[in-house]
C-alpha cells in the first residue's frame, strides 16, 4: 500500500525580533512578579536594616532590573533562534534556565522570608551560574553572551551589598 504523502510545511519560522519581545515580556514579567511579592517587606523590614557602603537609592532597582531583564530576554531568544543545536544548545539554557531560577528565588528569601545569609549563598550560586551561562552563550553567539554582560556585573554588585548586609545585621 502507498504511503500518503504528508502536507508540505506551512508554518514559517519565529522571526529574531517576535522570540526577543516574547523572551524579554515573560522574564521582565517574572521578574516583577517576584518582586510584588515581596513589597511589604521592603516597604517595612528593609529599611530599618544598616546599609552597607555604596548601598543606592530604592528607585534605582525598578529601572535597572527592567533593563537587564530585558537584556536577558534578548539574550536568550539569540540562542533560541540560533541554528546550533543539540548539547551545547542544551547545556547553554539549561544554566540559563537554572540562573533564572536563582535569580527569581532571591528576592522572596532576602526580602521576603528576611534570610539574608541564605540569600548570600543564593546570590553567589546565581553569580556562578550566570558565568557558566554567558560561557555557554559565547560557544554559540557572542553577541547573547555579551548582553548578559551588565546582568552580570549588576549581581556582582548585589552580591557585595547582600554580604554587607549579612555582616551589618
Amino acid at each position: 500500500m502507498p504511503s500518503i504523502p504528508s502536507p508540505p510545511r506551512t508554518d514559517k519560522p519565529v522571526p529574531l525580533w517576535l522570540k526577543a519581545i516574547i523572551c524579554a515580556v515573560v522574564i521582565v514579567t517574572l521578574g516583577s512578579l517576584s518582586g510584588l511579592l515581596t513589597v511589604g517587606s521592603i516597604r517595612d523590614w528593609y529599611p530599618a536594616l544598616s546599609k552597607p557602603p555604596g548601598n543606592p537609592p530604592n528607585w534605582i532597582f525598578g529601572p535597572v532590573w527592567t533593563l537587564l531583564y530585558t537584556l536577558m530576554g534578548i539574550s536568550v531568544a539569540r540562542i533560541w533562534h540560533a541554528r546550533e543545536g543539540g548539547s551545547v544548545r542544551r547545556a547553554a539554557l539549561i544554566c540559563f534556565l537554572v540562573q533564572m531560577l536563582l535569580n527569581l528565588a532571591w528576592t522572596p528569601i532576602f526580602f521576603g522570608a528576611h534570610q539574608i545569609g541564605i540569600a548570600l549563598l543564593v546570590i553567589i550560586a546565581l553569580l556562578l551560574m550566570i558565568g557558566a551561562t554567558i560561557f555557554n552563550f559565547r560557544r554559540i553567539d557572542p553577541a547573547a553572551a555579551a548582553l548578559l554582560g551588565p546582568y552580570l556585573l549588576w549581581v556582582s554588585y548585589a552580591t557585595y551589598l547582600n554580604a554587607g548586609y549579612f555582616a551589618l545585621n
